[in-house]
């Protein structure tokens, strides 16, 4: 009799998730004994869509939960309600989440309830602040208290998991599969629009180095992203010919607002929307340095060799502050910029950041999870 193939349900919303989860979603279509679905919530629609295509991923489940000025209990009420059918319909004996989103948070919760077999991807990461990220901490914990496999994508991730009190056996270090994903993806050609911009710049001519800044995080709305700005304006000013900013704007209004109203009219700053995974990766590969308050970036940006400043004050990747890959600098106006001035001249100190190693993978992780799957299904 042949062996029934085991059914799995990936199920993401974001484009950060969206990245983790493509070389896992394309190593599941890849073995025999896998029937591999794909369910998404379109937490957010543009952006995921865009990681769908690059990935020639295709869900054969569209939730479609993206509304205007949604709020969090909205969002995980919908997610609650248009799910579950799903999962009774589809009956799968896996689900698989990643990282720390309300989809996530959801979907594990939901799939407890129908008593699902449920894998987290990226599983550990942990600030130990409820607050910060908002409302990322509780989500991944929450995923965590319910999951019954933990790819964990360091031994510090793994650490946290045994403090809390997952049975080691349930632990499974796998690496972080944003690396899978950046092996695959940057050795595609840099898109024209983005040639043209590094021309314009004077940065592949090396005129000017470029720095890319992202910030977005819901804790840095307020006060927070006034001193970003001020401190990007800062650095501007007292650089005009050397260096080049680039800021892809995320679209929240409490974001857009105040870096425009800063921003705005500075020569040697570049403010758009946000752009694709494949440009912002050809982006960072031509920076001199990164400041980001975004997880993922910490990893891609540490996987490309780009030194990084991170604009939080607790940061759930230790492990690439203890590597020396990242340095936290928080949210204050002249600490971000003594920090990203004493990068730019001292050379001695770019080096040991630039050449760090780097604490994120090998680019295996996606064939660990799963051969962990068939492992466990066959125990």
């Amino acid at each position: 009799m042949e062996n029934k193939k085991i059914k799995v349900l990936s199920i993401f919303g974001t484009r950060p998730e969206a990245v983790k989860m493509a070389p896992v979603v394309q190593e599941l279509e890849n073995k025999p004994g896998i029937e591999s679905i794909v369910c998404v919530t379109a937490q957010h629609r543009e952006m995921l869509d865009q990681v769908l295509t690059l990935f020639h991923i295709t869900p054969q489940i569209d939730l479609n939960l993206m509304r205007p000025n949604q709020t969090l209990a909205e969002l995980t009420a919908n997610i609650f309600h248009n799910l579950d059918p799903v999962l009774e319909k589809v009956n799968p004996d896996w689900i698989l989440v990643q990282g720390d989103t309300t989809t996530v948070m959801a979907a594990a919760l939901n799939a407890f309830y129908r008593r699902i077999h449920i894998g987290h991807v990226e599983a550990g990461l942990r600030t130990h602040d409820k607050w910060a990220p908002f409302p990322e901490e509780i989500n991944r914990k929450i995923a965590g208290v319910v999951a019954d496999l933990h790819f964990a994508p360091t031994s510090f991730s793994k650490q946290n998991l045994l403090n809390e009190g997952v049975p080691e056996r349930c632990i499974k270090v796998t690496g972080n599969t944003v690396i899978d994903a950046l092996r695959q993806i940057i050795n595609e050609p840099i898109p024209g629009d983005i040639q043209e911009l590094l021309e314009e710049k004077g940065i592949l001519s090396k005129k000017k180095q470029l720095i890319v800044i992202t910030a977005h995080r819901r804790e840095n709305f307020g006060e927070p992203i006034r001193n970003i700005c001020h401190a990007i304006k800062a650095i501007a000013e007292k650089n005009a010919d050397t260096l080049e900013l680039v800021y892809p704007v995320h679209l929240n209004p409490n974001i857009q607002e105040p870096v425009h109203e800063i921003l705005d009219g500075i020569p040697n700053v570049t403010l758009f929307k946000p752009i694709e995974y494949l440009p912002l990766l050809h982006l960072i590969k031509h920076a001199k340095l990164v400041l980001t308050d975004s997880g993922g970036i910490q990893e891609e940006a540490t996987g490309l060799g780009i030194p990084t400043l991170v604009l939080r004050e607790v940061t759930e990747r230790p492990e690439g502050v203890e590597a020396g890959v990242l340095k936290l600098v928080g949210t204050e106006r002249d600490t971000i910029i003594h920090e990203t001035l004493l990068l730019l001249t001292d050379q001695k100190r770019y080096d040991a950041m630039a050449h760090a190693a780097n604490p994120f993978g090998d680019g295996h992780a996606a064939e660990r999870i799963v051969d962990e799957i068939l492992h466990y299904s066959l125990d």
